[in-house]
């Protein structure tokens, strides 16, 4: 209670120092609408980049021609690729199975040697077994008998396994060089920047001998036909704005121009830094030239409404309150609003007078 005594306290004050410039409300069309700031990009427009590091060779375009599809744009040469293959082509050679022939040849011989000695010490391991069998001979003879026969065994078996592994390994190392060299090989050569699209070189800020790398953009490419209007929407204001709204917009470009435009996609991920919603929007009828990365600021209109009763914002007081011109507050219910008018619903007609609060 006491609150609500203030309030009407607050206004009557308020109202005693009002001034007495007087207006009527008036039955005009409005529009609410949701602000938007923005790049105009051409559409498909993209940085290329090269695949790799090194001095630009041949610039074969120049900025504002018409490019196809695979069209080359520049060529970048790279010597220190073109050495690292040199020398991945010497290691495939002496890592070739080829020429690694010897080292398996070595380890076969090896093998048989042990197959003979195997082969030997079995025979006389057996041939001393069936002379203690007939009680000739020592124990001991025959107990080193048997162990060198399984020496010889193990190392029959352990020269097997070598071969294979040794034949495993060169064969890897060989595969592994032919791979790096083939990679080399396409990296060496001189690397050729072509278009992804049909469209317009709309910048190339490069000259030939300039040293570049993988990280720097070389060239802008895009449709020379169709654009995009990519803006920026407060996060506030994302849930008032759906696909196919209608957009105005004023290019830096076009002084005391509006074009109208058609909301066309929402991105639904937020900008954390930022705070907002990137949407796109696509001119009605779109005017000629038009140059990507040209600034605008455009209106997504929300409702209109063409006959509504409406006053001047500033002569709205607290929001839900006006003064009339004998001195009275009334208390009145909004609707739409722009930047300068607000819809009035109830508490006032088009004969009420009002003057406007100081």
């Amino acid at each position: 209670m006491r609150l609500k005594l203030f309030l009407i306290f607050s206004v009557l004050l308020y109202s005693c120092g009002a001034s007495d410039e007087s207006i009527r409300p008036e039955i005009q069309p409005i529009s609410q609408s949701v602000y938007a700031s923005g790049i105009l990009k051409s559409s498909g427009q993209y940085q290329a980049y090269a695949a790799v590091s090194g001095i630009i060779a041949e610039i074969y375009v120049e900025e504002g021609d018409t490019v196809k599809k695979g069209d080359p744009i520049l060529k970048v040469s790279n010597e220190v690729q073109k050495l690292n293959a040199e020398n991945a082509r010497l290691a495939a050679d002496y890592n070739d199975l080829a020429a690694n022939k010897g080292k398996l040849i070595e380890a076969a011989s090896l093998i048989e040697l042990a197959r003979s000695k195997m082969k030997n010490d079995s025979s006389v391991y057996f041939r001393q077994k069936n002379l203690w069998d007939q009680q000739v001979g020592s124990k001991i003879e025959l107990e080193q008998r048997e162990l060198a026969y399984l020496n010889s065994r193990n190392a029959y078996s352990n020269a097997l396994i070598r071969y294979d592994e040794l034949k495993r390994q060169l064969s890897f190392t060989a595969s592994q060089s032919k791979r790096n060299l083939s990679i080399s090989q396409t990296m060496s050569s001189d690397f050729i920047l072509k278009s992804e699209l049909d469209g317009i070189v709309y910048s190339l800020n490069r000259k030939t001998g300039e040293i570049v790398s993988q990280q720097n953009p070389l060239a802008v490419i895009g449709s020379p036909n169709d654009f995009i209007l990519e803006m920026q929407i407060d996060e506030n204001d994302i849930l008032l704005v759906k696909k196919g709204m209608k957009v105005l917009v004023k290019l830096d470009s076009y002084k005391d121009k509006v074009f109208e435009a058609r909301l066309s996609r929402i991105n639904p991920l937020m900008n954390e830094r930022t705070q907002t919603f990137t949407v796109e929007a696509e001119f009605v009828q779109r005017p000629e030239p038009l140059f990507p990365n040209t600034t605008f600021e455009a209106s997504i209109l929300i409702q209109t409404r063409e006959k509504a009763l409406l006053i001047p914002r500033n002569y709205l007081y607290k929001d839900s309150f006006v003064i009339k011109s004998g001195g009275d507050t009334q208390q009145v219910k909004t609707g739409l609003m722009d930047y300068r008018k607000v819809e009035i619903l109830e508490g006032l007609n088009e004969a009420d007078e009002l003057i406007l609060p100081e």
